[in-house]
């Protein structure tokens, strides 16, 4: 799960502004398939469970009717999610990681240190060597570092919902099928087979 907001924060709303869904804090929620680092799925809207039934929805319509392992952190709507949706295909297990309490880290913009972590299956029989969710924590960065929107403590936000989304949507098509991953040394879309080579920009950008 990656943060941003659009317009302002959501402590900064006013008031008459508390119910506008379209400002204040928006959390994207990314599926990413482990070996070919493509991206399945995300969603865009508040930290809610209707926000993360909407994303596994996606989920479960981006894959194919076979079995497969989903990890993800401890965020708690995952489970009723993942447990209703995709439950007839997936094996599910939680990394949940302890922190130190840090409030002076969480104003540097930087999480406390990491006592320890958890492995916590919920659903079927994952392995536990594939319960991981560095793919998608490393995806995250990449999306920090590489969305100016989202760069901290600058102008830069979004000040449109629609924008925003936009942006997303522009983000995860350029990493599907223009950006070549350093350790594939393809593109993951071409890596899944579903894509013959590298898009150039033209391919991104260009009309149906």
């Amino acid at each position: 799960m990656k943060s941003g907001f659009v317009g302002k924060k959501e402590g900064h709303k006013l008031s008459a502004e508390a119910n506008d869904q379209s400002i204040g804090d928006a959390h994207s929620f990314v599926a990413i398939e482990r070996n070919t680092k493509l991206v399945l799925n995300f969603a865009l809207g508040s930290r809610s469970q209707a926000t993360m039934d909407a994303f596994i929805e996606g989920l479960r319509a981006a894959t194919a009717p076979q079995r497969f392992q989903i990890s993800t952190d401890g965020f708690q709507p995952y489970i009723s999610a993942i447990t209703t949706t995709p439950s007839d295909r997936c094996d599910f297990a939680r990394l949940i990681n302890v922190y130190t309490n840090d409030p002076e880290g969480q104003r540097r913009y930087s999480p406390p240190e990491v006592t320890h972590t958890d492995r916590v299956v919920v659903m079927g029989a994952p392995k536990a060597e594939q319960i991981c969710t560095s793919h998608v924590e490393r995806q995250n960065l990449s999306i920090r570092m590489g969305m100016r929107r989202l760069t901290r403590l600058t102008n830069a936000f979004s000040k449109k919902w629609e924008n925003f989304w936009y942006a997303y949507c522009l983000w995860f098509s350029f990493c599907n099928f223009c950006r070549i991953h350093k350790t594939l040394r393809l593109t993951p879309a071409m890596e899944a087979g579903i894509a013959g080579g590298v898009w150039g920009l033209e391919n991104l950008i260009s009309p149906l």
